[in-house]
């Protein structure tokens, strides 16, 4: 599949969840799905939790959390400790 087709599956509507990134014909938002995968979840548990996603709708949220991130400068979000 295509970085093209993968981000097609994601879309934003102001009327849905707040204009946040879903996957498409979902109310699952990008940023839930990727904070499910950085709590341990597998791709796996996540398809058998949510029956209408499919193994290219994780990987969309992947290809658009990094497609985000292409321009943006990093930023510590916790101060060092010296």
């Amino acid at each position: 599949m295509t970085d093209e087709e993968l981000l097609n599956r994601i879309t934003n509507n102001p009327k849905v969840m707040v204009g946040k990134p879903v996957i498409t014909g979902t109310r699952l938002t990008v940023e839930y799905i990727l904070n499910l995968l950085a709590h341990g979840a597998t791709v796996t548990e996540i398809l058998e939790e949510y029956q209408g996603l499919v193994e290219a709708d994780i990987r969309a949220c992947l290809l658009f959390a990094s497609r985000s991130l292409e321009s943006t400068s990093f930023m510590p979000l916790v101060a060092e400790i010296a």
